[in-house]
């Protein structure tokens, strides 16, 4: 069974300041339906944005926000547990840092634990541990870790549910005529050193930290798939039945 890494962005797991609950259901119901065919394992950001729903703290100060994702990482999982209990489906918190992949003892420690819960059926949920690391909470939301999570946890792919719904031509935001990128295989230098920008009051990165991603996966020879977790008739057909609608596929290139 391939091993498939889902991570899902703030914007899309969150609305007006609160946990999007239908998208939530929605991303819940298709993980279920994933697990026939992959081990999963979720990558879920949103701690911050649950937190704010309990205090509202000024989220443009580092120590808020992180205070914030204390606050809110226990009700995200609680809502995940919920959701997840009809479908006799259990789930499990991990959280980890960039820092935890730089060590061999500590990495070592989290792989036999995640291979315990995936052969024994259960979901992990990933998320960085925001009380103590902070650079995913500055910039990233959770790329960086989703594509460190890929590689050493050993999946075939990682795939990012997201509010930008493929990788353009050109910024699509500027140009009516900006087209969707179906396959990639090599990301310039001038498309990584861009500025990252959120477009979501909890987001962080934009299409540069997802783009990062996709290098590092790529330099490490594994895929990245980029779509819509607004609309996931496209992450469904791409992963149930093969077929790429829309989304932006980053592979290697076949070494002949």
């Amino acid at each position: 069974m391939e091993r498939i890494v889902i991570k899902v962005g703030t914007a899309v797991l969150t609305e007006q300041n609160r946990i999007a609950k239908e998208r939530m259901q929605a991303l819940v119901e298709f993980i279920v339906a994933l697990r026939v065919r992959y081990e999963v394992i979720l990558v879920s950001s949103g701690a911050v944005a649950a937190g704010y729903t309990q205090l509202q703290l000024d989220k443009k100060e580092l120590a808020n926000k992180q205070a914030l994702a204390a606050i809110g990482q226990p009700i995200l999982m609680s809502r995940y547990k919920k959701k997840l209990e009809p479908f006799g489906v259990l789930s499990a918190q991990v959280l980890l840092t960039k820092a935890n992949f730089y060590s061999s003892e500590q990495i070592k420690r989290a792989k036999a634990t995640m291979e315990v819960l995936l052969a024994k059926g259960v979901l992990p949920i990933v998320n960085e541990n925001d009380a103590t690391a902070v650079e995913e909470l500055v910039v990233g939301d959770n790329d960086q870790l989703s594509a460190f999570v890929a590689h050493h946890f050993d999946a075939n792919m990682l795939v990012i549910l997201s509010d930008i719904d493929a990788y353009y031509d050109k910024d699509p935001n500027l140009h009516a005529d900006a087209k969707p990128l179906k396959k990639v295989h090599e990301i310039s230098a001038e498309a990584l050193a861009q500025d990252a920008v959120g477009h979501n009051a909890f987001a962080t990165g934009g299409i540069v930290t997802k783009l990062k991603a996709a290098h590092f996966l790529l330099q490490e020879q594994r895929s990245m798939f980029l779509t819509s977790g607004f609309e996931l008739a496209h992450a469904k057909a791409f992963l149930l039945e093969g077929v790429q609608e829309h989304g932006t596929l980053f592979t290697p290139r076949i070494a002949m």
